[in-house]
């Protein structure tokens, strides 16, 4: 009996699709530990230390000494030796080239991780329909993620260049960003996840993709500030050198305007700054109103939650700022941005009026 009833259970767990939705946590979360590990690559220096992109042969790192030396002088070639690291050593450079091998060692992983699981899934007739429309786009996603990768760790290595180019780092993260979110969405919709509350406070969906859009964007200048080491300068708070607001000279200094967007260290730190505050007064606004209108429900707690995240994040980027990023509080800022990212998803995928039918 004990063994029918085994097998019942087993067999109901894979009707409902529940190892499809586990798989799927499962994998935002090695994208979650992937995005800390591609924060603490480029912190350290170490992402332009392989010069050379080798998908199935770059498994193996070098195991012998001459193979070591012939890495590293591919790694002497290109201007970031020259310009910061000329005085490596080969020991030193095993450092960073570790950093970066096991950065994309553990993207292979999860390659891995997606395919196998996902062709038994699909043989087995558990992934159909939308949802194999989804978790086809996901794997798309996540190829074109290593291509754009490999594009970024490029532009490195243009001539008077020491690290990638912002706009590709931001497009790297953003990119890791959607993985992630999207790996939370599907499973929560396979879930069918319903957070009571949210229909007697109907203004909040808007307000809720709101914050989303300016979280976004919240990330992509994150990633400019850091590749423009934007965070090293004008570390004071809550004044930028004695002033709130910057002298509008400096912040548009650059020409045409748009590419103080983007390039310009002063304005990209003063419009992550903005953005920030404005994260801030959102979500508190959002806890406002969704206790007027439905208190104590299991939606108002959600939506506290994310404002609670979205403090902590701030007070996080604050420290990160005035101590000049220490390894360990930008690691903790950049994954505080991506556990904001999958609670503001969860909440919007959570209040949707219908469940999903994947």
């Amino acid at each position: 009996m004990t063994h029918i009833y085994l097998s019942s259970r087993f067999q109901t767990f894979f009707k409902d699709k529940a190892l499809v939705q586990l798989w799927l946590l499962f994998l935002a979360g090695l994208i979650f530990a992937m995005v800390l590990l591609g924060g603490a690559t480029r912190l350290t220096g170490s992402g332009l230390s392989i010069t050379e992109w080798r998908p199935l042969t770059g498994v193996i790192p070098p195991l012998t000494y001459e193979a070591w030396e012939e890495a590293f002088a591919l790694y002497r070639q290109i201007p970031q030796y020259t310009l910061l690291n000329a005085h490596m050593t080969l020991e030193e450079f095993k450092i960073i080239y570790f950093w970066e091998w096991g950065h994309r060692l553990f993207g292979r992983v999860i390659g891995l991780v997606f395919a196998v699981p996902c062709l038994i899934f699909f043989l087995k007739g558990q992934i159909r329909g939308r949802l194999a429309l989804s978790i086809l786009g996901l794997g798309l996603l996540g190829g074109l993620q290593g291509v754009v990768g490999w594009i970024m760790v490029k532009s490195g290595f243009e001539p008077g260049h020491s690290a990638v180019a912002p706009t590709r780092l931001m497009a790297h993260l953003l990119m890791a960003h959607g993985l992630c979110a999207v790996c939370i969405a599907l499973a929560v919709s396979l879930s069918g996840m319903h957070i009571s509350g949210a229909s007697r406070a109907p203004g909040a969906r808007p307000l809720l993709w709101g914050l989303f859009i300016v979280l976004m964007m919240q990330i992509a200048l994150g990633a400019l500030v850091a590749g423009l080491k934007a965070g090293l300068s004008y570390n004071t708070w809550p004044l930028m050198d004695g002033r709130f607001l910057p002298p509008w000279e400096d912040v548009m200094r650059q020409a045409p305007w748009w590419l103080n967007g983007v390039s310009n260290p002063l304005a990209v730190q003063f419009m992550h700054r903005m953005g920030a505050y404005a994260l801030a007064a959102g979500s508190a606004a959002l806890v406002v109103y969704v206790f007027m209108k439905a208190p104590y429900t299991p939606f108002f707690k959600w939506i506290l939650v994310l404002f609670m995240v979205i403090v902590a994040q701030m007070a996080v980027g604050i420290i990160t700022l005035i101590f000049q990023v220490p390894l360990w509080v930008g690691l903790l800022h950049q994954g505080l941005a991506v556990l904001l990212g999958l609670v503001n998803v969860v909440i919007l995928v959570g209040i949707r009026r219908r469940a999903a039918h994947l």
